[in-house]
């Protein structure tokens, strides 16, 4: 059921069509800038179908069709990495993306080594947390015991799979040590409940619709696993990893599991209109609660934490808006 409202949820929200790029900004009398979006048409890189991502960006794409002049469209994609390096190509107008991501992007390290790329942030928004999620006959009660499984780490080039090997390192394991299986959250469910896939990670807001269709479908012939003992060694690589609970009512479990969790960043292009960007940050917080109802993870979304990007820069409209 909940897999099914979400789905229509997307449906009812997303806003189809391509995206023209036919942006145009504005100023206020004097030469000041003005918060007021300009005409055209952007484009919103979210994630796979079944993750908050794309929930979200079809609730914020509609919002942002409703509320302004621009006409909005938003996009299944592979998630973080994909996102900025589409971005940037012009592909896309606006970005989700794991703040690790986007550290590695704008420091031109990881996935984009010697590469900085030139994003700055709308905003930071709701955190996700790393779901690791395993068959509890697969005899895995670690990350270290995952050597030699079938584990689902993510879509190519998403911010799950970055997380994904950053795990496998930090408890002692090479990318060759299990059997990888990079597949979107979809096929990852299918896999899960088909018996041949032996776990999965997972980066998203909670609760994620189909690590729910996982839970509900197989109850409790999976678990999930506490990987907090690993996060020294992730803040080690990058700080922004920090420690949470996947709360036990979130996915029917017996006890709330400690987890490690990272914020999300909504990104855009350093030359993105500054009129558009304040437009669309005020309008991330004036209808957060309009967003909260399209998801929960959402409710997440606080203007006391918008600011807190770095490295990546704050654009400047986006410091408009905020100020």
């Amino acid at each position: 059921m909940k897999r099914a409202l979400v789905t229509a949820a997307v449906l009812a929200l997303a806003v189809t069509g391509c995206g023209g790029k036919q942006q145009t900004d504005s100023a206020a009398p004097g030469g000041s800038q003005s918060c007021e979006a300009g005409e055209g048409r952007i484009t919103i890189a979210t994630g796979n179908s079944g993750g908050v991502y794309y929930v979200l960006g079809g609730g914020l794409a509609q919002l942002i069709s409703t509320a302004t002049k621009l006409r909005a469209t938003a996009a299944e994609t592979g998630a973080s990495v994909q996102n900025i390096q589409q971005l940037v190509a012009g592909n896309y107008d606006v970005a989700f993306s794991l703040a690790d991501t986007a550290a590695d992007a704008v420091n031109g390290k990881g996935s984009f080594d010697g590469k900085p790329q030139k994003v700055q942030a709308l905003a930071r928004i709701y955190p996700n947390s790393t779901q690791v999620l395993v068959r509890a006959d697969a005899g895995i009660n670690s990350v270290a015991d995952m050597k030699g499984k079938r584990i689902s780490t993510g879509s190519p080039k998403s911010g799950t799979e970055v997380i994904a090997n950053r795990l496998l390192r930090a408890a002692g394991l090479t990318d060759t040590d299990v059997q990888a299986q990079r597949l979107d959250l979809a096929k990852t469910a299918d896999g899960m409940k088909a018996g041949t896939l032996d776990g999965l990670v997972w980066s998203g807001g909670l609760p994620t619709a189909q690590i729910t269709d996982i839970t509900t479908a197989l109850k409790d012939k999976v678990k999930f696993l506490d990987i907090t003992p690993l996060l020294p060694k992730l803040k080690e690589v990058n700080p922004v990893y920090d420690q949470a609970v996947i709360p036990k009512a979130t996915y029917a479990q017996p006890s709330d599991v400690p987890t490690v969790v990272v914020p999300n960043l909504l990104l855009v292009r350093e030359d993105f209109p500054a009129g558009n960007a304040c437009a669309i940050t005020k309008l991330l917080f004036d209808k957060q609660a309009e967003l909260a109802k399209v998801h929960p993870a959402a409710k997440e979304i606080t203007k006391q934490l918008a600011t807190r990007t770095e490295p990546v820069p704050l654009h400047p409209g986006a410091k408009q808006a905020l100020g």
